[in-house]
């Protein structure tokens, strides 16, 4: 008989998600597009840069075809930011997730590859471009200084394991140069993203004190990674299920109690409307 499997996903998992996540790579050589399952790839032509899949850019960066640009929110001056202001200007919420994108801006960055390498019909009819893979959206490569997307830390971590060298390059020289940098700006951003993790974690147990009290408070989790809300699943589930259960406890005391004092009042009442009955049928 199978075990039955736990709720959500696990670290792993959400990882694997996160390598449809768009990334901006510098091509080394050419490459033409590739047809997938999700749709073509847009053909590589150096030094001209190109949205990617993380999946696919990893890929040709163990092959040394291409660099990979680490996205402008793993910069060390947007983590220090948004440490900031998770610290100190809003203490109570997490940091607001990137602004879902127009369907068509040409300030964004890689506009023009996308729209020579990605077909048109992709776009959603309300004017606001869908997040899927292959499309570019405010998950990764758009999303700006001082937000984290969706998935911030599984590309971090991918990022920092596979392409350490091309966060160094552009954290020291604002370029990817393949090498080019010490390896003292990639422990920096080690070290900021580690500090981020704690903070939020904190952040997260803490927050679940709202929901202390039978009836429960609101928690808002906008803003909340993928990784945080996989792995916070449980223990906030399990918060929820206590609650739930001190609550129901409470009501079910508070119901008896109630029940006890009218049980008791009745039947005082009771016993005096017979006493004075048995003394009317003396009289008659």
């Amino acid at each position: 008989m199978a075990l039955p499997l736990p709720s959500g996903l696990t670290h792993a998992e959400v990882a694997f998600v996160a390598e449809m996540e768009l990334v901006t790579v510098v091509p080394r050589q050419r490459l033409e597009s590739i047809d997938l399952l999700g749709g073509k790839t847009p053909s590589l032509r150096p030094p001209h840069r190109t949205d990617l899949p993380l999946w696919l850019a990893l890929l040709l960066k163990k092959q040394r075809r291409a660099n990979i640009l680490p996205p402008a929110w793993l910069h060390p001056s947007s983590l220090a930011e948004i440490i900031r202001r998770e610290t100190r200007d809003d203490p109570d919420a997490f940091s607001p997730p990137p602004p879902i994108p127009s369907r068509a801006d040409p300030s964004r960055p890689g506009f023009a590859a996308r729209q020579q390498g990605l077909d048109s019909t992709q776009d959603g009819e309300d004017g606001i471009r869908i997040s899927a893979p292959f499309r570019g959206s405010a998950c990764t490569a758009d999303a700006p200084a001082g937000y984290l997307p969706y998935h911030w830390l599984e590309v971090a971590e991918a990022l920092l394991t596979h392409a350490g060298d091309d966060i160094a390059g552009a954290t020291a020289g604002g370029t990817t140069t393949g090498g080019g940098g010490t390896g003292s700006s990639a422990g920096e951003v080690r070290g900021l993203l580690r500090d981020l993790v704690e903070v939020r974690a904190a952040k997260m147990r803490s927050s679940t004190a709202r929901l202390e009290g039978f009836g429960g408070g609101l928690m808002s989790l906008r803003g909340v990674g993928a990784i945080e809300l996989a792995e916070s699943r449980g223990f906030v589930l399990g918060v929820v299920d206590g609650v739930r259960k001190v609550g129901a406890s409470a009501e079910a005391a508070r119901r008896e109690d109630e029940e006890e004092e009218g049980g008791g009042v009745g039947g005082g009442r009771g016993d005096g409307f017979g006493e004075e009955e048995s003394d009317e049928d003396m009289g008659i």
